[in-house]
């Protein structure tokens, strides 16, 4: 095994790659009673279309949150009520990139693991359990569909983007999910759920030697092909510049999103990622003068925050929250872009902004879920999270004007509502 170790942020990690290609991390934690085990793929909701075997398959919307779902079955029965026995606190999610499974606990934790690896590694599906969570899968997807948090984003993504299928829910909908067969699942994991596209990462009171020989004695020796995917061709600009819908809501909800130039994996894509969230600090944040002043307007209340976010192949920023008068706010929005464009960022602003949000990553390494999820993201994006430090560094206010030169148009932009029923 090869540990780092990173002077600027005091810690160690130790990679190991297996034979059939896993990847490895383990970040030690011998202070603490607790561990944490994170299994993910390089799957997600986007992966709707894809190359097996020489031939292109596209596959239903929302069958990788499905195989999520079915993944804790077990010929035995459930692995989510294993792991609960020996004191672990299991769970898993599906994003549009990655699908992960997770715990932790603070005794058996090793027989935890070699559960979590078993499952996640050996999938078990019948014809008859894969129609019964259709019923389940398509509850949820309506109780999602009736909330104007989903609406307001989902609308707002699909009019961003034309061709990419980060414009579809990551649940699919009722209709596609009907199209998945028990068939379907198992050749969704013989591609995608192969250790060459997986990490291991692993943070706690644990020993890196045996976290290795344990992975290595319960998963297969083969890793798999690579699997070509296919994301579509998008247009620079966004597909539309409006869209609205009304729901049972007492005040106008909104999200103003743009369309943002991508990254290519690597560095440039953690330059990017913490370009952009620099960006929202200083354009958008609570100390900034776009929101003091739309505050004090009236505009915007508590709720307004903005955030920004990378897929493969796409990178976009949005800011909403309540508001009577939306269109208002974008113009402002935009105003204050010009201005930035302009006058450039006031020296000390930036410095203080940038510090603060160094913060926030540095307090970010408190959570063991945060570091797990940090170390896996750059591992499927080739570069390394933890050298954070050195980009934050380099980063200077002109880099910040030229990305909202850039991105932050009339071209790239969105305005998304909700509004009350008549």
């Amino acid at each position: 095994m090869k540990e780092t170790f990173y002077d600027r942020i005091g810690e160690s990690v130790w990679r190991e790659t297996l034979p059939n290609g896993l990847q490895i991390c383990i970040v030690p934690k011998p202070e603490h009673a607790r561990s944490y085990a994170f299994f993910a793929t390089r799957y997600g909701g986007m992966d709707v279309r894809f190359q097996k075997d020489g031939a292109w398959l596209d596959t239903p919307p929302g069958i990788a949150h499905y195989l999520e779902h079915k993944m804790f079955d077990t010929k035995e029965g459930n692995a989510l009520q294993e792991l609960a026995k020996n004191g672990a606190e299991p769970n898993a999610f599906t994003s549009n990139a990655m699908t992960g499974y997770y715990f932790d606990s603070t005794s058996h934790f090793e027989e935890n693991l070699k559960i979590l690896l078993s499952f996640v590694s050996v999938p078990y599906f019948t014809d008859e359990s894969v129609a019964k969570e259709q019923g389940i899968i398509g509850q949820e997807i309506r109780m999602i569909e009736d909330n104007p948090d989903w609406q307001i984003y989902t609308r707002m993504m699909q009019a961003l983007y034309e061709k990419n299928p980060a414009r579809i829910s990551v649940a699919g909908s009722v209709e596609s999910i009907r199209e998945i067969t028990a068939q379907t699942l198992y050749d969704c994991h013989r591609a995608f759920y192969t250790p060459s596209n997986m990490i291991l990462t692993v943070v706690g009171n644990v020993d890196p030697i045996h976290i290795v020989d344990l992975a290595r004695s319960v998963l297969p020796r083969e890793g798999g092909p690579a699997i070509p995917r296919d994301y579509g061709e998008e247009p620079p600009n966004a597909a539309e510049h409006e869209t609205s819908a009304r729901m049972e809501v007492s005040i106008p909800q909104f999200l103003a999103g743009y369309k943002c130039r991508p990254a290519r994996d690597g560095e440039e894509y953690l330059r990017l990622q913490l370009l952009g969230d620099l960006t929202c600090d200083l354009l958008l944040g609570e100390s900034s003068p776009l929101y003091l002043r739309l505050y004090d307007e009236g505009l915007i209340n508590g709720s307004f925050s903005g955030s920004f976010e990378m897929m493969p192949g796409i990178a976009y920023l949005y800011a909403g929250g309540d508001s009577k008068d939306a269109r208002k706010v974008t113009e402002e929005i935009q105003k204050e872009c010009a201005r930035i464009v302009r006058e450039g960022l006031d020296e000390p602003y930036f410095r203080r902004v940038c510090r603060a949000s160094y913060g926030c990553m540095l307090r970010d390494l408190n959570s063991f879920e945060n570091i797990a999820v940090s170390l896996t993201e750059g591992y499927f994006h080739g570069f390394d999270a933890y050298r954070f430090p050195r980009i934050f560094d380099d980063l200077r206010p002109e880099d910040v004007t030229a990305f909202v030169q850039e991105n932050i148009t009339e071209e790239h932009a969105v305005l998304s509502q909700i509004l009350p029923r008549a």
